[in-house]
């Protein structure tokens, strides 16, 4: 099973691949086949990268958690291996078996479990890997004049770095405990953090303070709503309304009042207010008068007669009045037919009819 797959970021002419196979491919597009392998894993090789600005550095991750440094244009053969040529050197290239590389540098014991994911700082001074160990380290190169590095930990191992003096398990586990001991303290400060606030005053989610609750008319000591708190806005009173019965009865509908004479109603045009039309202010000068009840006519407006009330033109039904009747009504003539007024428009011109 492949792994992970990358292009070579500079020229883009080879892709790299690596499988649990314990071995990692180079292709070349441009031929479209293999001609690298890298070999030196003793595991499954979990993933590679490309450093962004030397094309034939190449970094890997095992299963085992080590870390490989391949360099495709040096073969590095162990010793007792006979080298083999690249196919680019090959006088068939085409058929020609594609060129071991073997690591330029190791690292067996970069980690403690496999190594998940690598990535190259875009300067390529920093190498970041990750492991399933829930640790991320940072690689760099030694420095100048330092040639003990290859006798710590990550290169022999925990035991052999402490025979040769370069690594303390007791320090390790005292470390070991330090983080133990941070982890607990942010989780415990997390777990505070999330910790629901005390009620405050004030509605949802508006500040405030919070009261308890004097007890109501009918609450007997306020504890029969399981505790209810009382939220108040800043500078709100605590005191609590008095009840229903102790404020003034609404006022009385107009059926109650009693209904007023028709006659003063028209007069008025609307209903007298609860002390009487003498208790109204008299209306100012110009000012329009109150509009009419539903149903109730303006001041000083008269309905219209029922049909056939004498006297009145244009209210007679049809077939009343008429010329010859003493009735002053007058009855509306009805309209002439289409006929008829193509008639009147009918001439005769030299025998013959014309229509306009």
């Amino acid at each position: 099973m492949i792994s992970k797959t990358a292009f070579e970021p500079v020229k883009g002419h080879l892709l790299a691949t690596c499988a649990k196979d314990q071995t990692a491919r180079i292709f070349d597009l441009r031929m479209m086949r293999d001609v690298l392998l890298l070999k030196g894993h003793e595991r499954d090789i979990m993933t590679l990268t490309w450093h962004p600005i030397h094309s034939s550095l190449l970094s890997t991750g095992g299963a085992d958690g080590a870390l490989h440094h391949y360099l495709l244009d040096e073969p590095n053969p162990p010793d007792n291996t006979t080298p083999t040529i690249s196919p680019y050197d090959s006088v068939d290239p085409t058929n020609a078996p594609a060129q071991s590389i073997f690591p330029a540098h190791k690292l067996p014991h970069a980690h403690e479990s496999a190594i998940w994911a690598l990535d190259w700082h875009p300067l390529g001074h920093i190498l970041a890997s990750g492991s399933n160990d829930r640790i991320t380290r940072f690689w760099t190169r030694p420095r100048p004049g330092d040639t003990e590095y290859y006798r710590d930990r990550y290169h022999l191992g925990d035991a052999a770095a402490e025979a040769q003096g370069t690594y303390s398990s007791a320090k390790r586990k005292q470390h070991a405990r330090d983080n133990d001991d941070d982890e607990e303290a942010d989780e415990d400060d997390g777990l505070e953090d999330q910790k629901m606030a005390p009620q405050r005053p004030g509605l949802p989610g508006l500040p405030g303070m919070t009261l308890p609750m004097p007890p109501l008319p009918g609450m007997g000591d306020g504890t029969s709503m399981g505790g209810a708190q009382l939220n108040l806005l800043p500078g709100m009173s605590t005191t609590v309304p008095p009840p229903l019965s102790q404020y003034p009865p609404p006022p009385l509908p107009l059926d109650a009042r009693g209904m007023p004479d028709l006659a003063v109603l028209f007069k008025h045009g609307h209903v007298p207010p609860p002390g009487g039309f003498a208790a109204a202010p008299p209306p100012l000068p110009g000012a329009f008068p109150p509009p009419p009840l539903p149903g109730m006519l303006p001041p000083g407006f008269l309905p219209p007669p029922p049909p056939g009330f004498p006297g009145m033109q244009g209210f007679g039904a049809e077939g009343e009045g008429g010329s010859g009747s003493n009735d002053p009504r007058r009855k509306r003539a009805p309209l002439p037919s289409q006929a008829d007024s193509l008639m009147e428009f009918t001439t005769k011109v030299g025998g013959t009819v014309k229509r306009w």
